[in-house]
């Protein structure tokens, strides 16, 4: 390492954060912080899912399905099956090992113990070392309007495999929500920021829209980068590039990145989107390029310390 940084944050949605998250919890010597969506969680079944604080869980305690980039490897679904057989709606994918999980949370929650508590308490229990961390214990949820009315991002994402136009997005109860202590000492304490490569307007929006969340990384001026999600235009995983489309974004690193251009002046960018750095040049904005894709454990390792031995301005 060239220079000595231990308090990272890591603002992350789902799969493409978990790959950055890992790469970052396989460096030692280094107090990782992540500070993880809410805004994806749903109920199913009479329990609360987070997809992306599990996602989160499971890959960096190795349980993860690496073929699909979520769930738990090797799982069965019996349950879902048999809710299948009662007549209740399955279309949201839960395996019974999953299953496990969102009991044991929903048992949590009916004790009125706070979801960030639960959520890196499981966390330690699967034998992780970083912290995750909730933005807020309050309720946030990410809706999709479509032509036919508000639907929830789970029925968007999942259910109708992102085939509908959107219209807009809403985060309802953003306004009222209350940043986690955790979070805010994360942020406070933290050497180094880092934006994850996670959708922008469904993963990282949701958190840094929290009433004071965005005001901290300002206020206390810490060094913040941002990782595109997009390659050449095109998302590696997930619906950004059609939602940005469709909202009204050039789907570009460009554009993508602007979206934190007041909490941000420093963009790693894949090497093949050279061709955008006189854009981020012009607003005095600080292009790096790399290869930002992960398709191993190794591209993920190399990403992670690339980012820490980025100079500070």
């Amino acid at each position: 390492m060239k220079r000595s940084i231990k308090n990272i944050v890591l603002i992350a949605g789902g799969v493409g954060g978990a790959k950055l998250a890992e790469g970052l919890h396989s460096i030692k010597n280094i107090n990782l912080a992540i500070i993880g969506n809410i805004a994806d969680d749903d109920e199913f079944h009479g329990l609360r899912v987070s997809p992306d604080i599990d996602t989160l869980t499971y890959t960096l305690s190795g349980m993860v399905n690496r073929k699909q980039g979520w769930g738990v490897k090797n799982d069965t679904y019996k349950t879902l099956s048999m809710l299948n057989k009662l007549g209740e709606e399955t279309w949201m994918s839960l395996g019974d090992l999953d299953f496990g999980l969102h009991i044991y949370r929903q048992l949590r929650l009916l004790k009125d113990h706070r979801p960030t508590i639960i959520a890196n308490e499981i966390a330690k229990k699967f034998g992780i070392t970083a912290d995750i961390i909730l933005p807020t214990d309050d309720k946030i949820r990410t809706e999709v309007q479509t032509k036919t009315g508000w639907i929830s991002f789970q029925e968007y994402f999942v259910k109708k495999r992102c085939s509908p136009k959107i219209i807009k997005l809403k985060y309802t109860g953003i306004k009222s929500a209350k940043i986690t202590k955790e979070a805010k000492k994360a942020l406070f304490n933290a050497e180094l920021i880092i934006i994850a490569p996670s959708n922008p307007l469904v993963s990282i929006k949701p958190i840094l829209e929290i009433p004071g969340f965005k005001s901290i990384i300002q206020k206390n001026n810490k060094k913040v980068i941002a990782i595109s999600p997009l390659i050449q235009g095109k998302a590696v995983k997930g619906p950004a590039t059609k939602m940005l489309k469709q909202l009204g974004f050039k789907p570009n690193s460009f554009s993508c990145m602007q979206i934190y251009k007041d909490i941000c002046k420093s963009f790693i960018l894949d090497r093949s989107d050279r061709g955008l750095e006189k854009q981020f040049v012009s607003l005095n904005q600080k292009p790096i390029f790399t290869n930002t894709l992960m398709t191993s454990l190794a591209d993920k390792k190399r990403l992670a310390k690339f980012i820490i031995n980025q100079p500070i301005d």
